[in-house]
């Protein structure tokens, strides 16, 4: 059996960086503490202004166009400059953000907002009507290529605006989740250069970017939401792509903020007294993602072989000292009326009939595979390092491919040009199709090439309920194929740990994966 001890030796030999992260309901160790010490001490009164220093994994993408981000990392900063007609809180609800208030049709295929007054872009423009339009019908790729860059826009029929305050939106099929993706980044008409120049509506507005060094934020003086403007003056996100550095940083002072550090650099901090960690759940899907359409993981019973080989409970002792929740599909708990607990029993580690099944898919000696993994994400390193150790175990010989993280988004999971890959995927979105929609057939999101024509039809079918039950009902019937054609590996839901600085405070999880600088505040000395 795979040890503590030989993952020790094995991450001595990899000395890179750390995980993508996410959120759901946390607290500081300590209820929050001032340190790490347990102590049940209220965090101290919250001043106006400072600055902060927030460490993250990796560059942002090269296009900071809110449309266009693919990396969660990006999204979780631009959360910071850019929202939608509503917004996510930390309950997971949806509140009103441009718009003042909303309301569905009974029909669920008309979207009717009343736009709040006097609510400016960063450039200090007034956000208007057409300003809405344009963004959803950017969305929709309506009045341009056709091309919708968002999804669930494709079913955007028209947007009109009856008068100056009013914005409808109108679909071709009901849908009563759209209220979910109307999260998308109002963003102003009149901006041409939002790759490089992002205008939002956001606390914070974007200053400067040093590639591969960091990017700059600034408070919005004239943020419409006066009960909800930042309390810190600058933030200043750098990247930070070396393991030992973040620790370093964090001890020396020239970091005060890391999101989503691993196991191995919590227990380095733990007793320092200028540092205090939240702990929560990270709501992302962790797995061995499988290319379907390339041998030998086009054939279902080579999927399910690795599924019976691996013991996920070891993967989360060995590389997160136990923490973490175990899945077998592609939803985590914080989506609790879809989640299906019983789905991480439904491979339980068994060589024998993984060998039984390779046999039977005319492997009787196992393989050699490739596992890609981006190499600024510790975590997910981790894991693949444990996965190959319990491969063995029935003939798998699994090679571990670290690449950059561009190289990853563009040839790996644009291009799909892999064999299997370790990583964690997010919701971006408070719906369950954000998770489920990606494993469509025709998905430009379906990385791991899967197709299932069933799934196809439950997904045309859910797409198309305005009935909640029925709709709960579809996406646990789709969770269950996935864990029943074993389209991957899952693993867990990772626990996250996030380290603040003892003067600051304010740090909240979302079910969803955004970092919301604006709550954070720096206590008076």
């Amino acid at each position: 059996m795979f040890n503590r001890k030989k993952l020790c030796m094995l991450l001595l030999a990899v000395s890179l960086t750390v995980v993508l992260g996410g959120c759901q309901d946390g607290k500081a160790k300590g209820e929050g503490s001032q340190g790490n010490s347990g102590s049940q001490e209220t965090e101290a009164e919250p001043t106006m202004g400072g600055s902060i220093v927030v460490g993250i994994p990796q560059d942002l993408e090269d296009s900071l166009d809110p449309h266009k981000a693919v990396a969660a990392g990006t999204k979780e900063v631009l959360f910071n400059i850019y929202e939608g007609l509503v917004k996510p809180d930390p309950e997971g609800n949806y509140t009103d953000a441009v718009a003042e208030s909303h309301s569905i049709s009974d029909d669920g295929k008309v979207y009717t907002f009343q736009l709040r007054e006097h609510v400016k872009f960063h450039d200090g423009t007034e956000v208007t009507v057409d300003d809405v339009k344009y963004s959803i019908e950017r969305c929709a790729g309506i009045n341009g290529n056709g091309t919708p860059l968002v999804a669930a826009f494709s079913n955007v029929e028209k947007v009109e605006t009856p008068d100056a305050s009013t914005v409808e939106i109108s679909l071709k099929e009901a849908d009563t989740e759209f209220l979910a993706y109307l999260t998308v980044a109002v963003v102003p008409e009149h901006c041409e250069d939002l790759d490089k120049n992002p205008v939002g509506t956001g606390p914070f507005y974007y200053e400067s970017r040093s590639p591969q060094e960091n990017i700059v934020i600034r408070k919005f003086a004239d943020y419409w939401d006066t009960e909800g403007q930042a309390y810190l003056d600058e933030v200043t996100f750098k990247v930070v792509g070396d393991s030992n550095a973040i620790v370093t940083g964090l001890k020396a002072g020239s970091l005060d903020m890391y999101p989503r550090i691993n196991a191995t650099q919590s227990a380095q901090i733990a007793d320092d007294e200028d540092l205090k960690i939240y702990e929560g759940g990270m709501n992302l899907i962790q797995a061995l993602y499988l290319n379907n359409a390339q041998e030998p993981f086009d054939d279902v019973r080579v999927r399910q072989a690795l599924c019976y080989a691996v013991n996920r409970q070891e993967v989360l002792d060995m590389t997160a000292d136990g923490k973490g929740t175990i899945i077998g599909s592609s939803m985590f708990p914080a989506f609790e009326k879809y989640y299906m607990p019983e789905l991480a029993d439904k491979y339980p580690q068994d060589i024998e009939k993984a060998k039984e099944l390779l046999t039977e898919a005319g492997y009787p000696d196992g393989f050699e595979m490739t596992i890609t993994v981006p190499n600024n994400y510790q975590q997910h390193i981790d894991a693949a390092q444990v996965l190959a150790e319990q491969l063995k175990q029935v003939g798998i010989q699994a090679e571990i491919q670290l690449v950059e993280w561009d190289s990853w988004l563009n040839d790996t999971y644009a291009d799909r040009q892999f064999q299997s890959t370790v990583v964690g995927l997010d919701a971006s979105y408070l719906s369950a199709r954000a998770l489920l929609e990606r494993f469509a057939s025709d998905s430009e999101k379906n990385f791991i090439n899967y197709s299932n024509p069933e799934y196809d039809a439950l997904y045309e079918q859910v797409t198309k309920s305005t009935d909640d039950a029925e709709q709960v009902s579809l996406y646990k019937e789709m969770e269950t194929l996935l864990a029943d054609d074993a389209a991957n590996v899952y693993i867990q839901d990772m626990a996250s740990e996030v380290v603040l600085r003892k003067n600051y405070g304010g740090y909240e999880f979302y079910p969803l994966y955004v970092l919301d600088m604006a709550k954070i505040y720096q206590t008076a000395e």
